[in-house]
């Protein structure tokens, strides 16, 4: 294995090493997947092209990972998909590069995929059909869920056949993944599926073989309803995770760091929320909602534009829980992510009435990212007429690219893609992710919240089921650049979920880490502990004094408070444009425009303090927005 460290004077390092003998660099395992009957007959123990280790078939690992791959001339029909399912990573492999045989193969080329469901050591993780027996109900059903929410964008690609490959369909505890992608020559059909699903039906667990057969039927007719059978799935799916009991605690910080004069960062909820907890009329949001805003626009007001975000969001979302939660049925994921968007709008609306108001442009319009966390305790009756308090439903929203990753014991996944330049270039089929990212403005935002009307805001809403023991982590870049989150969970997520340390410890670790590996920004962390196990473990520091200091608001620079309200005209307030929403959405509207009196109280909480350092790199989002 080769250093990653362009300085080392001695790179070559042993196979099997985590860190380089002669630099103590971190190395870096990047496993691949070779495609293609080609790359089957090369044998486990060769090295490929001075570069690639076979260490098993088709299994390569990249001795060189900080050296570019060969990127194709042109992205061909085989690669296309893979691109076009960008968003899809938690599940689906993505294209790393090609490697040429040379001619003794008439010039064939490999392809390389990346993001492949192997395990630290490169050993491919069970198949569904090898673990499905000794998986637990829940889970079961919980695959399945899965396989049918990537129906319709993998036949959207041509390539749902993918889901009908017994050994293409790997598990990664609660996750499905899948080795590459089949493209058919007939598109296949739900019953197709459905023959496919046949086996797992037969030997699923008693409780829910019967409605399993039943869903099997309905996609057997000669014209299945996709909405009829993914509504009885997710039934299914929730009368068995609602069985589980669900243990629930949060704890956050937000921190300037050691480089900036003030914080643009803003979290919920942090430890003066947890002391003083909000009382809303509507509903108890805490331990139920977390959210990470980083703002954009430097000195132009990202410190507002995210302060306010958190602080429009709160009400709106307490009176969405009162609503969801008092309702005699079940909500449909479908109706939930669309209010959940709708939401989003109306607080884009709430900071880019403030923009226009103030007659901001480019540049100089105030924004932030989001990253919005709601488990959702929805009420569902049993047959026998008893009341289950909680179906385990977690809702991710994002936008911009502060993010949310799920950790356990033993792993730790990113759960959100990020809205920036080299994501879009994938994604609309322009390029290889490596090459993408090569560009100098890669990191550079596409989408962020209020930089622009809420016609152009494409928040991404992803639901998941609790159904292990858990950390939700939910951080802003100043932890999660250069990978920090991913070289650093081990030493904080078993320890909080084995008791060992609390909640409000590993917030102040992470902190601490981030401002000493990366230190160019503000960081904000909030993580919540979400377990289903029977007992309930000590996770807050209630007695204890805090090694974290308590929250204090940062002070509004004077450009800022420009953009909260105009100097001379402050009592008036710019309105969000009218989305035509129905009746629960202009309720949504109402409390927006409300907010914005909320919003207009922070002024009272800073101090006049003008920064001088330079501008952050966040603000090319003005530039990239506006050429997007």
């Amino acid at each position: 294995m080769y250093c990653p460290n362009p300085t080392c004077p001695q790179p070559r390092n042993a196979i099997g090493s985590q860190v380089c003998e002669t630099c103590q660099t971190q190395l870096n395992y990047r496993y691949l997947w070779a495609m293609g009957s080609a790359a089957s007959q090369i044998q486990p123990g060769q090295t490929v092209g001075n570069r690639y280790y076979v260490g098993a078939p088709q299994i390569w690992l990249d001795t060189k990972p900080a050296v570019p791959p060969t990127i194709p001339n042109s992205v061909t029909d085989a690669i296309l998909p893979y691109l076009y399912l960008h968003p899809y990573r938690l599940h689906l492999p993505g294209v790393h590069g090609i490697y040429h045989l040379g001619a003794a193969h008439e010039g064939e080329e490999i392809l390389l995929l990346d993001n492949i469901p192997v395990d630290a050591r490169g050993s491919l993780l069970p198949s569904m059909v090898e673990v499905w027996p000794k998986t637990k109900t829940v889970r079961q059903v919980y695959w399945l869920w899965q396989m049918l929410q990537l129906w319709t964008p993998l036949s959207q690609q041509g390539t749902a056949y993918s889901l009908l490959v017994k050994d293409n369909i790997r598990t990664n505890g609660w996750r499905i993944r899948l080795m590459q992608l089949h493209q058919g020559k007939v598109q296949p059909t739900l019953k197709d599926l459905a023959e496919f699903w046949s086996a797992f039906i037969e030997t699923a667990h008693d409780e829910v073989q019967k409605p399993l057969q039943e869903i099997y039927k309905l996609m057997q007719v000669s014209h299945p309803s996709l909405e009829t059978i993914t509504d009885k799935l997710n039934h299914i799916l929730l009368q068995q995770a609602a069985q589980l009991p669900l243990h629930l605690a949060v704890a956050g910080h937000s921190d300037t760091g050691p480089v900036r004069s003030h914080n643009e960062d803003s979290c919920y909820p942090t430890k003066a929320d947890l002391e003083q907890v909000d009382s809303y009329p509507n509903y108890q949001l805490i331990p139920h909602l977390s959210l990470v805003c980083d703002g954009v626009g430097g000195h132009d007001g990202g410190e507002v534009a995210s302060q306010l975000a958190v602080k429009s969001i709160k009400p709106l979302m307490a009176t969405f829980l009162a609503e969801i939660t008092s309702q005699d049925g079940l909500t449909p994921p479908e109706l939930i992510i669309d209010q959940l968007q709708e939401i989003t709008r109306v607080v884009n609306n709430v900071i880019s009435a403030q923009n226009n108001e103030q007659k901001r442009e480019l540049r100089q319009r105030m924004g932030t990212t989001l990253v919005l966390a709601l488990q959702l305790p929805q009420k569902l009756k049993t047959a026998q007429g008893s009341e289950l308090k909680n179906a385990h439903e977690l809702y991710i929203v994002n936008v911009g690219d502060s993010r949310a990753y799920w950790m356990t014991r033993d792993s730790c996944q990113a759960l959100t893609v990020d809205d920036d330049v080299a994501t879009r270039e994938v994604k609309y089929g322009h390029s290889l992710y490596w090459e993408a990212s090569q560009r100098r403005d890669a990191g550079a935002l596409t989408q962020a919240v209020g930089t622009r009307e809420a016609e152009f805001l494409r928040p991404t809403v992803q639901r998941f089921i609790i159904e292990e023991d858990g950390l939700l982590l939910l951080c802003s870049d100043g932890l999660s650049d250069n990978d920090w989150v991913e070289k650093s969970w081990a030493a904080y997520a078993p320890a909080v979920l084995q008791g060992e340390k609390s909640l409000e410890s590993a917030v102040e670790g992470w902190v601490n880490l981030a401002n000493t590996h990366n230190g160019h920004d503000n960081t904000s962390v909030v993580l919540t502990y979400c377990g289903v196990s029977p007992q309930k473990l000590i996770l807050i520091d209630t007695a204890a004094k805090p090694s974290i200091p308590d929250e204090i608001e940062s002070e509004l620079t004077e450009a800022s408070k420009a953009l909260m309200y105009d100097e001379e005209e402050s009592e008036k307030q710019p309105q969000p444009q009218s989305l035509g929403l129905k009746k629960w959405q202009q309720i949504l509207l109402i409390l927006g425009i409300a907010v914005l009196v909320i919003g207009g109280g922070l002024a009272i909480w800073f101090q006049v303090n003008r920064s001088t350092e330079p501008e952050p790199q966040k603000e090319t989002v003005q530039r990239n927005l506006k050429n997007s």
